[in-house]
């Protein structure tokens, strides 16, 4: 059983799209880059960082080991906790709300509607406008009662060294599997080069949906839904040891999708009622009439 650090505020953002705002501070949009915007808030990312933001990435560090994954896993993989339709999974991920933020009228749904209608607009195929819809819906763990830190954050492999190119990798140091001689190697339990599907990543959001829609997406959709919170590889290359040519190649999807997750994000709330039937016909051709979570 793996022992769980408690702390005071097991849940310190004000919400879980506050590690969301920040990592549009630490991976600043390129456009507003080549503007000549936000470069000083680039600069001096860790010397602003809230305080909230790096207790949760220390709760995090210390939390997510190897049996703790594997426990989860065994939890949630089930899923015996609801079956819903689309829509009411949807309206069931709307109770969450941004507690920092308590006079927005964006709820969930319509986050998710901009990155999905950014992809749509861009031409891309239905399916990873599906995708883009989808990518967050494992927030709903934060309503079966997860603490943040088992929801969102920067994802990375457990059960091997952690790189010390994650984010406040320092904090590392009071998780029990730094010190376990067959967790802190380079590849752990791991095989060198023994691709992604065979390695065990942080439960969050990410592994959670990706479990959910594996029987409904094709396999450049599944990486996009797993790996969009995987910032180690996919913007610091920490873990290239441990993944094949054909995980290099689907990566590329990875990277395709990464700027619609980070920068599709607006005031301007999408048209429900008009983009409804759209919707609802898309759901209906991938996916069955309700999903079991």
């Amino acid at each position: 059983m793996s022992e769980v650090i408690q702390a005071p505020g097991q849940n310190p953002l004000a919400s879980v799209d506050e590690w969301e705002e920040d990592l549009l501070v630490r991976y600043p949009d390129p456009e507003a880059i080549a503007a000549g915007k936000d470069t000083k808030a680039f600069r001096n990312y860790e010397a602003g960082l809230k305080d909230t933001v790096r207790e949760f990435y220390r709760l995090q560090h210390i939390n997510q080991t190897y049996d703790f994954v594997l426990q989860k896993k065994e939890q949630y993989l089930k899923f015996d906790k609801k079956e819903m339709t689309v829509w009411e999974a949807f309206d069931f991920l709307n109770q969450l709300v941004d507690d920092s933020d308590p006079d927005t009228s964006m709820d969930q749904l319509q986050h998710l509607l901009q990155t999905s209608e950014a992809i749509r607009a861009a031409g891309h195929p239905d399916w990873m406008v599906l995708t883009g819809l989808f990518h967050d819906l494992g927030k709903v763990l934060c309503l079966f009662g997860e603490p943040q830190w088992a929801v969102v954050g920067d994802s990375y492999p457990v059960g091997c060294a952690f790189s010390d190119k994650i984010i406040f990798s320092e904090y590392f140091a009071d998780n029990k599997d730094h010190h376990d001689p067959r967790y802190n190697t380079k590849y752990g339990v791991y095989e060198p080069n023994c691709g992604l599907e065979n390695v065990h990543m942080t439960w969050g959001h990410d592994e959670y949906i990706y479990h959910i829609m594996k029987p409904y997406l094709p396999e450049q959709g599944l990486y996009m839904l797993r790996y969009h919170s995987f910032y180690p590889q996919h913007r610091e290359n920490a873990y290239t040891h441990l993944m094949t040519p054909h995980d290099h190649r689907l990566f590329k999807s990875v990277a395709l999708f990464n700027p619609y997750d980070l920068y599709s994000k607006s005031t301007v709330a999408p048209d429900w009622n008009s983009l409804r039937p759209y919707y609802e016909d898309l759901v209906a051709k991938y996916l069955p009439s309700t999903l079991k979570f």
